[in-house]
């Protein structure tokens, strides 16, 4: 008979490879689904990507909430067949609009999946086998990411965009199956608290005023009232949150958590490192197409050497860690990002593509050396019964960090490239069709920069992170 923690592994796999080959899905093809699909701009091509992660981010603690009161199996059973039909709806959108619900629907399955994964693993598993089993996983994620970009771009190539929401259809149609019949029941907390609704609205109020804010900032400038008030209220609402969070009866993030000095700057870390990097791929899409003229399945070749970098050391870093821990380890790994970043300062339009792969590798290699250890040492900090929630918290800051380092990137584009020479960029038309291609580079560099200061602001957070006693 097969152990409970190895079938736990191949459900979460199934389920993280699922969610992050969406995710490269949709990226790859967003130049082609701009020139296609009816009443998209460069604003609605960016939202298609964060409307996903955003709503996935305001879910993912009540969600970790309910996973802890009414059982994380079942609920991650539930995410896999919210996610396909999310996936369907999305295959046979009429416009731009419709495509953005379609995206939510999608959202909320991947966060009944990312709000439970880790939880799940690090009950199945013991202390020295967990940053193995949270590194396979996360391998799975990569090479979804990796395998997104190449079948995404061939799909959107040969058989047209709708297709790349097709491949998801049959995967989490066997993954929902798969989950039902063979992941562990595990036993709902009764003794757990009522979900805090009032914070969670606060939450996803205030970080959807603020994206938007500073999204639409770079384009209708910083001083229009509309964008002041957006900012302002995002913020604001955000500041509420906190403070509703400390004298609410059942809160949405437990603030006791963050006395674990190991989970507070571990998750930092994370927040800083995913806030550097979570624009990369994204701003790299329309380099090679928009700039270089380079077909969507081109495009994801060219994008593979982040990816493999990252399943070599991924792996390789959780096992390490079981017996080292996480500062050392995932401190050198963001040294190591922060010099990828350093070489993309100087790369000019056109340059060697050489220069490419060994700035990706270094990406990939440095966050391959973080990301597991980190991740395992945040969740082996806490109590057994507390996992659900920290799962969610530590998903939800990674999230938070993706989101931001998107509109990071589209603010700081937009607010130096030309409104003309962004659109071209963003619709694939290559340097021919592109006015400017100066001023995007421009952008580039300014935000390359900008990444590799975040990056060694997690490297410093890594390193004062300490110790942690082991859990069971």
């Amino acid at each position: 008979m097969v152990e409970r923690k190895w079938i736990t592994l191949s459900n979460t796999t199934v389920g993280t490879f699922m969610a992050l080959l969406d995710s490269s899905i949709v990226l790859v093809a967003l130049p082609t689904i701009g020139r296609e699909l009816a009443g998209t701009s460069p604003e609605i091509l960016l939202w298609v990507v964060l409307t996903y992660s955003l709503v996935t981010t305001t879910l993912l603690l009540s969600l970790g909430r309910l996973s802890d009161m009414y059982g994380r199996a079942r609920l991650y059973t539930l995410g896999f067949a919210i996610f396909t039909v999310g996936s369907a709806l999305s295959s046979i959108s009429p416009d731009g609009t419709f495509l953005l619900v379609a995206r939510v629907v999608q959202g909320v399955g991947a966060g009944f999946l990312s709000a439970n994964s880790a939880a799940l693993l690090t009950d199945a598993f013991p202390t020295y086998e967990r940053g193995r089993a949270l590194g396979i996983n996360q391998v799975a994620a990569i090479t979804g990411t990796m395998m997104g970009l190449v079948i995404g771009g061939l799909l959107t190539s040969t058989l047209g965009w709708r297709s790349i929401f097709w491949v998801n259809i049959p995967i989490g149609t066997f993954g929902t199956i798969w989950s039902y019949y063979q992941l562990p029941r595990d036993k709902p907390n009764e003794a757990a608290e009522s979900i805090d609704w009032r914070g969670n609205i606060f939450f996803a109020l205030g970080i959807t005023l603020f994206l938007a804010g500073i999204t639409l900032g770079g384009l209708l400038g910083w001083t229009d009232p509309i964008i002041i008030a957006l900012i302002v209220s995002g913020l604001a609402l955000l500041v509420v949150f906190v403070f509703w969070e400390r004298i609410a009866s059942s809160p949405l993030i437990e603030l006791t958590l963050f006395r674990i000095r190991t989970f507070t700057f571990g998750n930092t870390a994370a927040l800083l490192s995913a806030l550097a990097r979570g624009a990369f791929s994204f701003i790299m899409v329309f380099y090679f197409q928009g700039v270089l003229g380079y077909s969507a399945f081109e495009s994801g070749l060219l994008l593979l050497p982040v990816s493999l970098a990252f399943i070599v050391f991924g792996p390789l870093s959780g096992a390490i860690s079981d017996k080292t821990g996480a500062r050392g380890l995932g401190t050198m790994g963001l040294l190591v990002s922060a010099t990828g970043f350093l070489l993309l300062i100087f790369f000019p339009a056109g340059g060697p593509y050489w220069v490419l792969v060994v700035s990706m590798v270094l990406l990939g290699v440095g966050q391959g050396l973080f990301a597991s250890p980190n991740r395992a040492e945040v969740m082996t900090s806490v109590p057994q019964e507390r996992r659900g929630v920290a799962s969610a918290v530590s998903m939800t800051v990674l999230q938070a960090g993706n989101l931001g380092s998107l509109a990071l990137g589209f603010t700081v584009l937009a607010g130096v490239v030309p409104r003309s020479t962004l659109t071209a960029v963003f619709a694939g038309l290559g340097s021919a069709g592109v006015s400017d291609v100066g001023s995007f580079m421009n952008g580039l560099h300014i935000l390359f920069a900008i990444s590799l200061a975040i990056t060694l602001l997690a490297a410093g957070a890594n390193w004062v992170r300490g110790t942690t006693k082991s859990r069971a």
